[in-house]
């Protein structure tokens, strides 16, 4: 078999690498390789057999792609200890028109933070700054240069060692499901559906504040 995957997801590469060195032991002869999304059009890769496997937030309902669920996250403001949010109960849209928002170099319509958090309501941060990496990120906000919204699994760390503070967005925070795609016709192949439960069990042996969602490879 062969695995040509595509991440859509920056901060993703924290669970991939140990789920891929789990299934490299198990699967020694399956060819594995890494692409970025900015390397391949992920869909239309799939679907011409450039990638075999897509780990996205957006899964796209095609004929001839499988979608199946990872996880459920949710996603969380960093703030600096010094921050006036830090003392807040949680964090709402309008909060935000006083803080530079700090971002991954994407699209902004791939952003949870503005499709469902602050444009639904109009509301635009004092400014954005991006990076590209997540220890940047994190350096970026625990010196108060400006405020991020990054995966609770992510900042879990963080927080444990008081470096920033992690707040939730809205009442009922901003939560959002991992997939994997795959091409039907390699949906029932016995190495496809052990990477992915081997992928699911690994993240919720290592990861925190995730939650199941029922679905399957059925």
């Amino acid at each position: 078999g062969r695995l040509h995957i595509s991440v859509e997801c920056r901060s993703c590469f924290q669970w991939l690498e140990p789920s891929l060195k789990r299934y490299r032991a198990d699967w020694p002869e399956v060819e594995l390789d890494l692409f970025d999304n900015l390397s391949f059009p992920s869909v239309s890769s799939l679907l011409s057999g450039d990638l075999d496997l897509v780990i996205t937030e957006n899964p796209v309902e095609l004929n001839g792609i499988f979608n199946v669920p990872l996880f459920a996250y949710e996603a969380m403001l960093a703030v600096d200890k010094a921050n006036w949010l830090s003392s807040r109960e949680m964090v709402l849209p309008d909060d935000l028109e006083k803080e530079l928002l700090i971002t991954y170099p994407d699209e902004r319509d791939r952003l949870d933070i503005f499709t469902r958090f602050l444009d639904p309501l109009a509301i635009e941060p004092t400014g954005v700054r991006t990076a590209e990496l997540t220890s940047m990120i994190i350096q970026l906000v625990a010196s108060g240069r400006g405020v991020s919204c990054l995966p609770k699994w992510i900042l879990n760390e963080h927080v444990q060692e008081e470096t920033v503070v992690a707040k939730r967005l809205g009442q009922s925070g901003l939560w959002r499901t991992l997939y994997v795609a795959i091409r039907e016709d390699q949906k029932d192949m016995t190495f496809m559906r052990d990477f992915i439960r081997t992928t699911i069990e690994t993240c919720f042996s290592t990861l925190i504040g995730i939650k199941a969602v029922v679905e399957s490879l059925e």
